[in-house]
């Protein structure tokens, strides 16, 4: 339909002359018509700081939806109103006539005000002796929401909602600007992905989803008269509320009106005034704590993801402004997460013991070559209710806090703030790598001794015979004798890695594993970790240092990746709104996508092929170059998984914790055992064969339908 004649003002003129019209309502119709008095320069210049083009920039606010790796899976939604924008094409006409019929039967003739809803409004008013009718246009009543949603302050907020003539004076203006600026079409699509229906919908798609669990462009016409029945009044006109009748009542005044309209004939009007309303309510999730009942050990990857998104300058200066796009940008975010292997995860650490354990037993696999975190599991309920837990392990604080099993929300798999645990030899590795990157061979041999009277002075509460220096002792007895790197990764001997951590610099060694990912949250492990004290940190091979299973995975994921380095990513995909993907701006001026991997090659490819070669002898597997020396410390691990596997068994002074790391070219997992809340607690020994099991059993599942992929051998120069 055409826009009406302009000859509504000569209309109007005889009865403002009258005095029929007073006070605010005079001042509202005058204002569009006479452009040239002192109402309208006095409007212009003090009342209307926004254009329309600042209108159809206006984003309200969206929902993000998270998907797994599949990309269809929803693991949760984030939002402070809930909505999704959809265009015009996408609702139901049903709808489209319904919300004009219910707010502005003259939406299509006027041009953004309505002098005939004007008068009539007045008339009615003055009639009830108060305000029973209202003026606004759909056209206005989108401005309201425009600024309102484009408000940067308080006081915005407030100017754009507040019951004044000045602010009735703006929307008239600007609607009258409006509609010379863009398409009725395009109103009606902002102003039904914009209104509030109740029930925390914003918007249509919202409105749809929550009240009958469907999409709009899928709405009947008794289901698009309740919603458009709503937006006048949604608490008044709860269809979800025990008595429907006011619900029913303003629906059927809707399809009467629609009726009228010739929306709907007299036999649909009758038909659909006599049915009831039926809803199929839902409850859209929010935030981590609302994952699917049935994944809850979803919600650790979850709160994973919030915080690495925290982290991302691309997404606000600080991790509250990061955290707010979160919530309002409508991003469509699929994660790494793979439900298959999330799934294959639970099962393993669950397998050999309760959840309500004091000890947590966790796992987290990394995807070599990308760094994307494809599961992560942890024998803990996801969730604030911790009226039911157990005492806390730590005498200090048992009888006045519980502790974090079975229940919690705390980030025990990395992520977050925690500074993780001791991860005993696997730390090894980082010594190994750092020798063979300069220029050590895997023959390098050193005659171990039981015990090793180090270079290092005596600060990590070692023995205190050995004239001040730290002196460090293997395991057992066996481990003596003529080491290579192959024979000493296997049955991991600690006086041979010691002796190689002095002929490579300690500080090389803390640095090497910076540079693939670990990071030092305690005083101590800064201290130690600074340059003034990193090449004296002895003990650093022997996995003194606090570490999260999550940067250990994904350390050896940069092995099993030949030395390239993958920073760990939650994501797979992140797009805008408008279906472009986010990006970010390097420091070299570059534009990439947010989700796209960020990797660098921090070891040469020959010398993490070389540590790969030691590493298959940990875990029963046969290198392509060397000798294991007979025997290992995981040797039923190959025999487990059913391909080539290289790893690390690590645990720490009196057993208080225990971890394995494993891997094949296509996966890195690590798995540990200790008690977070009192790292003192020991899990024993009888335990420490718990982590091998979890990551054999998991490597063996995950890469069950794959074909076997190889190693690629060192060359003979890093062979020796």
């Amino acid at each position: 339909m055409t826009n009406p004649t302009r000859s509504a003002p000569g209309r109007l003129v005889p009865l403002l002359r009258a005095g029929l019209i007073g006070g605010v309502v005079v001042a509202a119709a005058l204002f569009p018509f006479a452009a040239a008095g002192g109402l309208a320069a006095k409007a212009g210049a003090e009342l209307v700081d926004k254009t329309p083009a600042d209108l159809l920039a206006a984003a309200p606010a969206q929902t993000s939806y998270v998907y797994a790796a599949d990309g269809t899976t929803l693991i949760t939604t984030f939002y402070e109103e809930h909505r999704r924008y959809v265009p015009l094409s996408q609702i139901s006409p049903w709808m489209q006539q319904a919300i004009v019929a219910a707010e502005d039967t003259r939406f299509y003739e006027h041009s953004g005000v309505d002098p005939k809803g004007i008068i009539r409004a007045f008339v009615a008013n003055q009639q009830a002796g108060g305000v029973s009718q209202g003026a606004s246009t759909l056209t206005m009543q989108y401005v309201r929401m425009a600024l309102r949603d484009s408000a940067k302050t308080p006081m915005e907020v407030r100017q754009a909602t507040e019951q004044t003539s000045l602010r009735k004076l703006r929307e008239i203006r600007l609607a009258i600007d409006l509609e010379k600026e863009t398409t009725k079409g395009e109103i009606l699509e902002r102003y039904l992905n914009s209104a509030y229906f109740g029930h925390r919908a914003y918007g249509i798609y919202s409105a749809s989803e929550i009240f009958f669990s469907k999409r709009p462009s899928d709405l009947t016409p008794v289901e698009a008269a309740t919603l458009a029945g709503l937006v006048k009044a949604p608490t008044a006109y709860d269809p979800a509320s025990s008595d429907q009748k006011a619900a029913t009542d303003r629906r059927n005044y809707v399809l009467e009106r629609m009726r009228e309209m010739g929306y709907l004939s007299a036999s649909q009007t009758a038909t659909a005034q006599a049915e009831p309303i039926r809803l199929r309510l839902s409850s859209p999730p929010n935030d981590c704590m609302s994952v699917p009942k049935q994944h809850n050990g979803w919600g650790f990857f979850c709160d994973y993801l919030k915080a690495w998104w925290a982290t991302q300058p691309a997404f606000g200066r600080n991790s509250l402004e990061r955290l707010d796009r979160l919530r309002r940008g409508g991003y469509t975010i699929v994660t790494s997460l793979d439900p298959k292997f999330q799934e294959i995860a639970e099962q393993q650490i669950l397998a050999d013991e309760s959840a309500r354990s004091p000890f947590a037993h966790g796992l987290v696999a990394v995807e070599p070559g990308t760094g994307y975190v494809r599961s992560m599991a942890v024998n803990r309920v996801y969730s604030l209710d911790q009226s039911n837990n157990g005492p806390h392990s730590d005498p200090s604080k048992r009888g006045k806090i519980k502790g974090n099993y079975p229940n919690t929300v705390v980030p025990l798999l990395g992520g977050g703030d925690l500074p993780g645990y001791q991860a005993g030899s696997t730390f090894k590795m980082f010594t190994m790598l750092a020798a063979l990157d300069a220029g050590l061979p895997l023959s390098t041999s050193f005659n171990s001794p039981h015990r090793f009277v180090s270079i290092y002075p005596d600060g990590s509460g070692g023995p205190t015979d050995c004239g001040g220096y730290w002196c460090p002792s293997n395991a057992s007895g066996a481990m003596s004798g003529v080491q290579t790197m192959w024979s000493g990764f296997g049955k991991s001997v600690n006086t041979y890695f010691v002796w190689l951590l002095q002929q490579v610099g300690a500080e090389n060694v803390v640095r090497l594993a910076e540079r693939l990912g670990l990071q030092w949250r305690t005083e101590v492990d800064k201290r130690l970790a600074s340059p003034d004290h990193a090449n004296r940190w002895g003990a650093f091979t022997l996995g003194t240092s606090d570490v999260t299973p999550l940067e250990m995975a994904n350390a050896y994921a940069a092995v099993a990746a030949e030395g390239r380095f993958c920073e760990a990513l939650p994501v797979l995909s992140i797009t805008n709104p408008d279906g472009t993907p986010a990006t970010y701006r390097t420091g070299s001026g570059m534009d990439l996508e947010i989700a796209s991997p960020r990797c660098s090659q921090e070891v040469s490819p020959d010398a993490a092929r070389a540590a790969t070669d030691a590493a298959r002898c940990p875990t029963g597997d046969t290198p392509a170059r060397g000798s294991c020396g007979g025997w290992s410390t995981a040797d039923s691990v190959r025999g487990t998984v059913g391909r080539p596997v290289a790893g690390k068994t690590g645990t720490t002074d009196s057993d208080r914790a225990a971890w394995f790391v494993g891997y094949t070219p296509e996966l890195a997992v690590a798995s540990f055992l200790s008690d977070p809340d009192s790292p003192m607690n020991a899990v024993g020994g009888g335990q420490s064969d718990k982590p091998i099991h979890a990551v054999a059993g998991f490597l063996r599942d995950a890469l069950k339908d794959q074909p076997v992929r190889q190693f690629t051998p060192p060359s003979d120069e890093m062979v020796g």
